[in-house]
């Protein structure tokens, strides 16, 4: 018969395992990469036990840390600064590319919003990069309202969550550019037709003919696949 403590252990290694099998279940799912990030920072903090989790990825010059994600009400929290990459501790955590815990934020001089921490009673912090393939894309943070020193099991558990997180997040904005790619593609292919009409029909060159097809575009204020299209089917409907 086991005791009370291994029964413990059986329990928050089950809840582990099934708050992954969750965040795994809405990365492949349709959900857009914001609600993914919500689902993952609450499943989080429910599995670690932190009072906040927030989630930061690096703009696109690579310089600072946003809050993307968190499960936490506060409005101070949610609206504080972005941090620098190497400031602070999840800046380190970025740029050293490694796990760093704190015992008490309030105390430790490498956290940078220590009167947010005082306010919204924020004590020890476990910080964790998101990482694809050796690139940093962001980190991952847990706080807890009392110290707790974070055990290696707890550090592991975070690394898996934030594995994930980086690889959604990576697939998403590869799907991006690979449809902006595309709809790149598909309005050429549209402007190329439009410019054969107007050349077939006006007797101009193809240069004039992308002229008009601009020209329209701006006194219309309207995408130029849009003026494309127009011209396409007002072809279609004459036939």
């Amino acid at each position: 018969m086991k005791d009370k403590k291994s029964k413990g252990k059986d329990t928050s290694y089950s809840k582990q395992i099934e708050a992954l099998s969750r965040i795994s279940k809405a990365i492949s799912s349709e959900l857009y990469l914001e609600n993914i990030l919500k689902l993952i920072v609450t499943v989080t903090a429910e599995v670690m036990g932190s009072k906040i989790c927030s989630l930061m990825l690096l703009g696109e010059d690579r310089k600072e840390l946003i809050v993307r994600a968190t499960q936490s009400v506060s409005e101070e929290y949610n609206r504080k600064p972005n941090i620098k990459l190497g400031e602070g501790v999840a800046g380190r955590v970025a740029k050293e590319n490694r796990p760093i815990s704190v015992l008490d934020v309030r105390k430790d001089p490498r956290y940078v919003n220590v009167k947010i921490a005082k306010k919204e009673k924020l004590c020890s912090l476990l910080s964790v990069p998101l990482s694809v393939r050796g690139k940093v894309i962001g980190v991952i943070n847990c706080y807890t309202s009392s110290p707790h020193k974070f055990t290696q099991s707890e550090i592991d558990v975070l690394i898996t969550v934030a594995n994930q997180a980086a690889v959604a997040i990576e697939n998403m904005e590869l799907m991006v550019k690979s449809k902006v790619i595309q709809e790149e593609l598909e309005t050429r292919k549209l402007v190329e037709r439009a410019k054969d009409i107007l050349m077939e029909e006006l007797g101009i060159s193809g240069e004039e003919a992308f002229r008009k097809i601009q020209k329209q575009s701006m006194n219309t204020r309207k995408p130029i696949r849009e003026i494309a299209e127009a011209i396409i089917l007002s072809k279609e409907i004459r036939k």
